[in-house]
Formats: C-alpha cells, sequence, structure tokens
C-alpha cells in the first residue's frame, strides 16, 4: 500500500513522495512499477537536456549555471545527475549536489543523484525512469547529467530531446574524438573553460571534424533520425521557404565557472526546441526514446526470468559461473538452452 499514495503526491509536485518513488525505482521494488504505470499517462511535457563529455570538461559547473538560468526564465528544472559506480564496493560518490548547493533550498528545483550500477552507457538503468517522475511531477526542463563520453556512451542521445556535448581545450586530437563517437551525439557543442589557451584551436578542430562528417558520411540511422541543419548565420529569411530540413550542431565557447557565454547557450537550446517542435522531429525523438526505454526493460524482465530459471533448474549463477570457469560446463549450450526454454 506504500506505493499505492506515492503517484498522487508525485502529480501534486510533492518532492518527498517524488524522492521516495524514485528510491523504489533505482532500488528495482516492484511496487514502483505499479506506480509507474499510474503515472506514464501524465508524462510527455518536459523537455530534457542531456549533458555528456569527457570527465573533467566542467559539466556539473555547466549544469549548475543552466539551472540558474532556466528558473531566471521561469521554469521548474529536474536534474538527474549519473555518477560513476565503483566496481568494487558498488557504491557511488554522489558528488553533482554538492556542487549545485545554490539550489538546494528552491522548491523549483529537484536535484537527484543515480548511480550508473555497471551500466556501460554511462547512464543508469533507472534513469529513464526517474525522467518520467520528474515529467510526471510537472517539471518544465529536466537536465540529465551522464558520467562521460566514449564509444558507448552514447545512450544520453537517444534519452534527450537536446544533447549537449561539452569539450575543453586540449581534448586531444580529432581522430581520437571521432572514435569518441561525440559527432554522432551532439546538438550543442560548447568549448568550457574558453579562458584557456587552445581554446579557438578547439572550436577549428570541432568545425573541421563537423566539415568532414559532411563531406564523407553516409547517411546512418542516427543521421536521419537527429541531425538538423539550421540556416546559415545571417542569411536571408523568405517567409514562404519551407522549414529547414537538418540541424547544424553549433559550437560555442563557454566560461562556466564565470558564468559567461551562458546566456547564448541557453538560446541555442531554445533555437532547437523550436526546430524539433517546428520540424516534427520530436516525435521522432519521443519514438526513439520509447523504443530504447522499451527494449531496456524487456532486456531486463526477459534477464530476470532466465536467471530466476537458472538457479532453479542448474544451481546459483555463482555455482554455474564456477563450473564454466573449470571447464566443467559449456556457457554456450547452457545459454542456448535458457533461451529456447524462454521462447516455450
Amino acid at each position: 500500500m506504500v506505493a499505492e499514495s506515492l503517484w498522487k503526491r508525485v502529480l501534486e509536485g510533492d518532492v518527498r513522495g517524488a524522492s521516495r518513488l524514485m528510491r523504489l525505482i533505482d532500488d528495482g521494488d516492484p511496487d514502483a512499477t505499479r506506480e509507474l504505470q499510474r503515472l506514464f499517462p501524465k508524462t510527455g511535457s518536459a523537455w530534457v537536456v542531456g549533458i555528456t563529455g569527457s570527465p573533467g570538461a566542467g559539466k556539473s559547473t555547466l549544469t549548475d549555471k543552466l539551472i540558474a538560468r532556466f528558473r531566471k526564465a521561469g521554469k521548474t528544472v529536474g536534474v538527474i545527475a549519473v555518477d560513476p559506480t565503483s566496481p568494487f564496493t558498488g557504491g557511488a560518490i554522489l558528488g553533482d549536489r554538492i556542487r549545485m548547493q545554490d539550489h538546494a533550498t528552491d522548491p523549483g528545483v529537484f536535484i537527484r543523484s543515480l548511480a550508473t550500477r555497471g551500466n556501460l552507457g554511462g547512464l543508469s538503468r533507472a534513469t529513464g525512469d526517474c525522467i518520467r517522475v520528474m515529467d510526471a511531477m510537472g517539471r518544465d526542463v529536466i537536465i540529465v547529467e551522464t558520467v562521460g563520453v566514449g564509444q558507448d556512451e552514447i545512450d544520453i542521445a537517444q534519452m534527450a530531446h537536446t544533447t549537449i556535448v561539452v569539450v575543453v581545450p586540449g581534448m586531444g586530437d580529432d581522430i581520437q574524438a571521432i572514435k569518441a563517437g561525440i559527432l554522432e551525439v551532439a546538438d550543442l557543442f560548447v568549448v568550457n573553460k574558453a579562458d584557456l589557451d587552445g581554446a579557438d584551436r578547439t572550436v577549428r578542430e570541432l568545425r573541421a571534424m563537423l566539415e568532414l562528417r559532411h563531406a564523407v558520411r553516409h547517411v546512418g540511422d542516427h543521421d536521419r533520425a537527429h541531425r538538423m541543419l539550421k540556416p546559415k548565420k545571417n542569411a536571408p529569411k523568405d517567409p514562404d521557404a519551407p522549414p529547414p530540413t537538418e540541424w547544424e550542431p553549433p559550437i560555442l565557447k563557454v566560461v562556466a565557472a564565470k558564468d559567461q557565454g551562458m546566456e547564448e547557450l541557453l538560446a541555442a537550446i531554445g533555437e532547437h526546441q523550436a526546430f524539433l517542435t517546428a520540424s516534427g522531429q520530436k516525435q521522432h525523438r519521443e519514438r526513439a526514446r520509447a523504443e530504447m526505454q522499451f527494449v531496456a526493460l524487456l532486456r531486463e524482465r526477459l534477464l530476470r526470468k532466465a536467471l530466476d530459471r537458472l538457479g532453479r533448474e542448474k544451481g546459483r549463477l555463482e555455482e554455474v559461473a564456477a563450473r564454466i570457469a573449470a571447464r566443467e560446463a559449456d556457457p554456450y549450450a547452457l545459454a542456448d538452452e535458457l533461451a529456447s526454454q524462454l521462447g516455450e
């Protein structure tokens, strides 16, 4: 009966109720699923902004300044800060809320830290559900700050409406940056700490990579779904012209620690939001996010069912793993057997 009252409290904007539900979600409590089923029809109004980038790029400081700008604009804000989990202890250093203490007493700001729980994409398995909770409680903007960007850490591109990739001067050569997949993730590039030497070079490298992509890219799923090209700066506007069909990620120089360049960043987020809405691409992103979250949910359910069956028929996972390590069991045959049983 605990969960029965939580969904009502969330819809009323109650922070304590939302916090308690998010704890249930993060713990995998079955009550959370029933709550989310009640809340789901009330979601879909918030604008989700993803912030990613390498460790030390200043993502948390940038998030802090963005919160202040959104609040100044009269918008309520939810923040989900995804922190890395120790592979040894399972614990996480949930430090982002410490950096955002200026907003701790603001009822229009709700900040929640989540651990990755070993998730390769940089996002906790609970992130999508927590976004829905903040959406249902009426937050206008939800900022999701990820652990970092890398070869596999591009889930945020499917989770957010607007994805910001934060880089800093001296980020490395452009080939490595391309390997990191940042061109496939970014709707906006932010060169933070732009008062350091090398900022202009970083901007030039990013611009060169974008131009290279235009020259040699094969139009893939992400480009068809997410890459939009906006009109060139200062180009005359034709009122009868159709809306643009592509978006070119702008490159913005920011010094978040000194609150410099934040107005331009806020304006760029607004431009991207207006574009996605006008072009109909917002609905496409909503479908992509729904697909990603449904597949993740299905994978979790099937894995849990498979492990339960394994425990009943073959022994606990630890025991089976020990037999596999001793070459006493065939992992391929076991996996095929379990998969076929699940399909019965």
